[in-house]
């Protein structure tokens, strides 16, 4: 009896621990029971998406290999630059438009009797107020600084200024001149490119149209009174400036200038479309 109650009293021992008990989790990374529900989706539904991707990371993967970067923006710099070069160039070799030939009719248009204000617009446009008339002066001063013509303008930049100068003047004044002779007479003061087809026509009619215009039918060829006219009184205003003052050998030298670089001229006009094409226009 005893012995049973000893057995029944004796004390049971205390439940073993184990020697190294697992580390309990920091206090910011402990959940309320409620979080955690928060944050297990309820069933059926989506589990949310993942959080976007770190900006920098993100932007960091999208520049890739700085040299290929560097190398992708030389390309395009390249692309850019050969743009704009065959734009300028395509520009400047369709001179035909207007920057060397001025103002002429097509070899599909028809001439049209010009209007008073439509005279004076050319008139400018083919003296003062566009390039082209600058560039020629400047073009037939070298030619004159190379022939050393006249030789007591000596050469350098001096002699240079001095023939540009001569030959603005000069140019003006025969324009001038022309012009007013042109709108008394009513004659054409446009080049027609040719409406015939071959060299050797277009060719004589290059030639032919520095001599001969056309009265207010547009049809009527008349003599180029006024052009050469016009410069043979330019050349005997320049005398007053040049060395030699003989002013008929002036006047003389300005028409002979005509007859020849209107030729030259014409023959660019006639033949730009050709000219172009060996250039590569596509027009």
């Amino acid at each position: 009896m005893l012995g049973q109650l000893g057995s029944a009293q004796d004390p049971q021992p205390p439940p073993s621990t184990p020697a190294n008990p697992p580390p309990s989790p920091p206090a910011d990374q402990k959940q309320n029971p409620q979080d955690q529900n928060a944050q297990q989706p309820a069933a059926g539904q989506p589990a949310p998406e993942k959080s976007a991707e770190n900006p920098a990371e993100k932007k960091k993967d999208e520049g890739g290999n700085p040299a290929q970067v560097v190398e992708d923006k030389t390309k395009q710099a390249a692309v850019m630059t050969k743009d704009v070069t065959v734009a300028g160039f395509e520009k400047v070799r369709d001179w035909e438009t207007g920057l060397i030939a001025g103002t002429y009719a097509g070899r599909n248009r028809q001439l049209v009797p010009l209007t008073g204000k439509e005279r004076a617009d050319i008139y400018l446009q083919e003296t003062l107020t566009t390039p082209s008339p600058y560039l020629k002066r400047m073009f037939g001063a070298v030619i004159d600084q190379a022939r050393d013509a006249p030789p007591q303008w000596g050469g350098g930049w001096e002699g240079y200024g001095k023939r540009f100068g001569s030959d603005e003047g000069e140019f003006i004044t025969a324009n001038s001149l022309a012009a007013l002779g042109d709108a008394k007479l009513g004659y054409e003061v446009r080049y027609d490119q040719c409406h015939c087809s071959g060299v050797w026509p277009r060719a004589r009619h290059a030639i032919a149209r520095n001599f001969y215009t056309y009265n207010t039918t547009e049809e009527e060829r008349r003599p180029q009174l006024a052009l050469y006219g016009g410069a043979f009184g330019a050349g005997m205003v320049s005398a007053a400036w040049k060395p030699n003052h003989n002013v008929l050998a002036q006047g003389g030298l300005g028409v002979l200038s005509q007859a020849a670089w209107g030729t030259v001229l014409n023959f660019f006009i006639e033949f730009a479309p050709e000219i172009n094409r060996k250039m590569g226009s596509k027009r």
